[in-house]
Parts: C-alpha cells; sequence; structure tokens
C-alpha cells in the first residue's frame, strides 16, 4: 500500500456511509463491537476523530483533565446530537478530510477500519476491507501497546492470514482471515471465533 493512507481512508469512510444509508431507526441503537458504544455512538466517535487536528485535541484534552474517555464522551455526545440521520451526514461531511489526533499516521487508518468493522458487524453488513491495509494495520499494532496493548495481546504467537501471504511474529500459530486477525489484535473477542490454531487458547486467555 502506498504511504498516503489517505485515499484508503477515504474510501473506507464513503463505504460505511453507503451502507449505513436507509438503516432502520432500532439499529442505530445496536450495541457495536467497540465496549460501552452504540452504533451510533462509534459512528459519532469517528465523525469526532476525522474533524480533529493535533492543537485542537490538546485543547480538548486539556478542557476533559487530560481523561482521554472523558473527553471521547463529550464529543460523542455533540456529533450524537440530533438523531442518528444528523450524525450519518456529519459523517458524510467529513468523509474526506486527512486530519487527525497526534500520533502515527497508521493509528487513524486502523481507527477507521477498526470501527467500520465494529459497526458493520452486529448489523450483519460484509464488508471487503483492503487486505494490504488490513495487514499493515495489523503489523502496526502488533508492533505496539500504543492505544490498544495489541503488543502485549499477540506477544509470542505467530499470526497467519489465510486470505492473504502474510505472517507477523514468531510462537505457536493464530490463523485466519486478515480483518478478523486484525480485530482479535485490537482486543474484539468478537472475531477470536473465526481464528483457529495452535496459539488460539493463549490470544483467547489474553
Amino acid at each position: 500500500m502506498a504511504d498516503d493512507i489517505w485515499p484508503v481512508v477515504h474510501a473506507e469512510r464513503r463505504a460505511l456511509a453507503d451502507d449505513l444509508t436507509g438503516l432502520p431507526p432500532e439499529s442505530w441503537t445496536t450495541p457495536s463491537l467497540c465496549a460501552g458504544r452504540t452504533v451510533q455512538d462509534t459512528l459519532a466517535h469517528m465523525v469526532a476523530t476525522a474533524q480533529m487536528t493535533p492543537p485542537a485535541s490538546l485543547g480538548k484534552m486539556l478542557a476533559a483533565g487530560f481523561r482521554f474517555e472523558r473527553m471521547a464522551d463529550k464529543e460523542i455526545a455533540t456529533q450524537s446530537a440530533g438523531g442518528p440521520a444528523a450524525t450519518l451526514e456529519r459523517f458524510r461531511a467529513v468523509q474526506s478530510r486527512s486530519s487527525g489526533p497526534p500520533g502515527p499516521k497508521l493509528s487513524w487508518l486502523g481507527e477507521t477500519l477498526v470501527h467500520a468493522e465494529d459497526i458493520r458487524r452486529p448489523l450483519g453488513l460484509a464488508h471487503v476491507y483492503p487486505v494490504d491495509a488490513v495487514t499493515r494495520v495489523t503489523d502496526f499494532y502488533a508492533g505496539s501497546n500504543l492505544l490498544i496493548g495489541g503488543k502485549r495481546r499477540v506477544a509470542g504467537l505467530t499470526l497467519k492470514a489465510t486470505d492473504a501471504n502474510w505472517s507477523h511474529g514468531s510462537g505457536p500459530v493464530v490463523e485466519g482471515p486478515a480483518m478478523s486477525l486484525l480485530m482479535a489484535t485490537a482486543g474484539r473477542r468478537a472475531a477470536l471465533d473465526e481464528l483457529s490454531g495452535p496459539g488460539l487458547d493463549t490470544l483467547r486467555a489474553r
């Protein structure tokens, strides 16, 4: 994948917005795979992240007493105001933005892919993600404990994609679709049932 992540981010946001257009009202309150957040909450979080810049992030963190979850909850409340249709409209309005909070660019790509799947899976919406982007983000998460603790989660294991020529790490193998490996590395336990291999019990226990 090219070094510029933004074309992929923009395309994946656009695809998610299209998938959510016409969603029944009751579906927006479905729990997403992002713990404690509904489908609408998770989309609102994606709106807030897309609007963020490093200076704005610092200001909002300062206002929240440098408590990330407090800041995130406030942003979700703001972007959820007016109901699901308003949140989706806001998401469409930011889908081509190329900014984000401070941090590695791959974390912004990961946020787009993982949260999109956080939303789609509980709704039964299938989507084919660009495998190069998926494996690149999994490499990043598996090599870093930044925010989600991915490195600790998969330490001493070999992750092996069954739908791509890709693997990461060493040790007992955990294999399955690349997107399922990404979600498991990001701590989404729902993806574990799509994986197999001698290292799976170790990953489940973490």
